[in-house]
């Protein structure tokens, strides 16, 4: 009850903060199993992700998370663990570690969505950084699984670096259409599609 609590109330937080609108332009908010995958700007993305669903795929989804920044106990390990169903990875391979993908594969298999960002890493510019291949690896294991793109446009200005304060900008989460893997498809023209996807939903000046 505490951490379902603790989860509205850091969701009814990041929609004030941000006043984030939720625009399903090439999909319906269906609870069916996917992996909603968006543009990472900061350590806040995959909450307004997370909060912009309607309540009931909120608690079926899960993010994916670098282990090496959330997984330090105290308060950010406890809202990672047991608020979100945070599904850590290492994002650096370390001989004997966990591999990220059966983690995720894993997370998939006990009936989750997740949310993730293949471009690995926090991006400050506009557009995008390439991407990793494990959004191609994930969709090899489990080709049948959804994979939406998300766009988050404004919340690097609302939090930009070094500040401790949110500035008051509007954001919107863009959620387009679903991709699944085709029969036969490689990981270049896999990745080119769903980066071309992600791209496709920034607004003009924001894609490159």
């Amino acid at each position: 009850m505490v951490e379902h609590l603790l989860a509205s109330a850091i969701s009814a937080v990041a929609r004030a903060l941000t006043g984030a609108r939720a625009l399903w332009r090439g999909c319906a908010p269906q609870p069916v199993q996917r992996v909603y995958f968006g543009n990472h700007s900061s350590h806040a993305d995959f909450v307004l992700i997370w909060s912009s669903l309607p309540p009931d795929l909120r608690r079926q989804t899960r993010p994916v998370a670098g282990a090496d920044y959330w997984d330090r106990g105290g308060l950010r390990g406890y809202i990672i663990h047991r608020v979100f169903r945070g599904v850590l990875v290492e994002r650096e391979r370390r001989e004997g570690g966990a591999d990220p993908i059966a983690t995720m594969v894993g997370a998939l298999d006990e009936g989750a969505s997740l949310i993730v960002f293949p471009e690995g890493t926090r991006n400050l510019q506009d557009g995008l950084l390439p991407f990793k291949s494990g959004i191609f690896r994930l969709a090899q294991a489990r080709p049948a699984v959804e994979f939406v793109p998300v766009w988050l446009d404004n919340l690097k200005r609302v939090m930009p670096k070094g500040k401790l304060l949110p500035l008051p900008i509007l954001c919107t989460v863009s959620f387009g259409a679903p991709i699944r893997l085709a029969d036969g498809e490689s990981r270049e023209a896999f990745l080119a599609r769903t980066r071309a996807a992600l791209l496709g939903l920034a607004p003009q000046e924001s894609g490159s």
